[in-house]
């Protein structure tokens, strides 16, 4: 797929065209240069850790196939436009980190990004910690409190009961 159709993927998952989802459009096609494919992740070969929850996390899960519901993109709020990658299969990975410039105009920016290669937008280095584990399937338990199913590892025992985060923090078990 041409780099044209790829963007219109990301723009169409997203819902319009920005700034934010560019970066993260030029993020994907570095990663899928880096690792060497032209696919998404059917499953979770591909993992991502995205330092941010702006607008650019489309099009990692557009174009890689990493998202929160598979347990591949796992976000790691910082603030930062950084992306770190793993693939699984290869034991390949690296963080980018995108770069500071300075432009005359938007008209620039969005040339730049467009046309740039990967290797001037972003700094390419290590990855500064191990593959997240698979995804985990996780035995769900009934709140004692309000009755809702929630996964075991967001429980929390009180009074002998079990019960959700939310019950929990504002938990009053007298009555």
């Amino acid at each position: 797929m041409d780099k044209e159709s790829l963007y219109k993927k990301c723009v169409d998952f997203h819902g319009h065209s920005c700034g934010g989802l560019l970066i993260g459009f030029r993020a994907a096609l570095c990663a899928m240069e880096q690792f060497g494919i032209s696919e998404p992740s059917p499953d979770e070969e591909l993992v991502c850790i995205a330092e941010n929850d702006a607008c650019g996390i489309d099009a990692i899960q557009a174009l890689l196939g990493c998202t929160a519901g598979k347990g591949n993109l796992i976000l790691r709020l910082r603030g930062k436009q950084a992306f770190t990658f793993f693939d699984r299969r290869s034991g390949k990975s690296f963080r980018i980190v995108l770069n500071e410039r300075e432009f005359s105009s938007k008209e620039e920016k969005l040339a730049f990004m467009n046309e740039a290669p990967s290797s001037d937008i972003f700094s390419i280095g290590e990855a500064r910690c191990a593959a997240p584990r698979e995804a985990a399937i996780y035995i769900s338990r009934r709140c004692a409190r309000c009755g809702e199913r929630t996964a075991e590892p967001w429980l929390r025992v009180k009074d002998g009961k079990f019960l959700c985060l939310d019950c929990c923090e504002g938990a009053d078990l007298r009555g």
